[in-house]
């Protein structure tokens, strides 16, 4: 058993929870607190009544996820916002959400697994934010299909968009939604991009100039983070953690 406030802390700590700004409706950090005790770490993408039910019934009383409860705050707490908060409660399942710190983290966060996955190392921030970058520009030596192939191996659907280098120089890496890192990777003079998933109209852009794009899924590219961080703190703090999977598909 350890005291809630620590893994908190350490939390906080790892993820440089003060040093990003981030959506307001992120409110990163802790998010519903239990009776100060925990005994079982769970991980997962997304703050939803099914996997709240899920840790519960797996006796998880302190929950990971990216992607918190309060984007649309203030709501009443009717309907489905209730069962999510009374679930929680009922559990004693205390909720910790760390977003775009989670993204960012240079060892930890989503986008350094999905460089360290292929074989490579971050060598320049990509798409910048206060408190530093949120995602990597990777140099890179492998052909196209072959970076292709390998993400065709790691993520159960990957939409590939080829217009660009058959053999990039840089790969640049956004997890989750890439729409807002378009600008970023023009201005980057990278031509190849992997991330979660993007608006329609960008397929035009990638054949007007020539760019490589590779959609792994949202929800998949950012399952890393909060596994990273749940792993660390079992090890530090000797408790079991468990991933709370939803296989959302998008």
């Amino acid at each position: 058993m350890t005291k809630l406030s620590d893994l908190v802390s350490y939390c906080d700590t790892r993820t440089r929870l003060k040093a990003f700004k981030d959506a307001p409706g992120a409110f990163n950090g802790l998010q519903l607190e239990n009776d100060g005790r925990v005994t079982r770490i769970g991980a997962a993408v997304d703050a939803g009544l099914i996997p709240f039910r899920k840790a519960v019934a797996s006796r998880v009383d302190f929950l990971i996820v990216h992607h918190g409860m309060y984007w649309d705050m203030p709501r009443a707490l009717t309907g489905p916002v209730y069962d999510r908060l009374t679930t929680l409660v009922r559990g004693n399942c205390a909720l910790y959400s760390s977003h775009l710190p989670l993204d960012a983290h240079p060892k930890i966060g989503n986008n350094a697994v999905l460089v360290s996955q292929l074989g490579l190392r971050p060598a320049r921030g990509f798409v910048e934010n206060d408190g530093g970058p949120v995602g990597w520009i990777a140099k890179n030596r492998a052909t196209r299909a072959a970076l292709r192939g390998r993400l065709e191996s790691l993520y159960p659907r990957v939409i590939s968009i080829e217009f660009g280098s058959a053999r990039p120089k840089e790969i640049a890496f956004c997890s989750g939604s890439g729409n807002g890192a378009m600008a970023a990777l023009l201005a980057s003079g990278a031509d190849t991009l992997v991330t979660g998933e993007l608006r329609e109209e960008w397929f035009n852009v990638a054949q007007e100039r020539n760019l490589n794009l590779y959609l792994c899924g949202h929800y998949a590219t950012e399952v890393h983070g909060v596994k990273a961080l749940a792993a660390e703190l079992s090890a530090k703090f000797g408790l079991p953690w468990e991933f709370i999977a939803t296989e959302n598909p998008l």
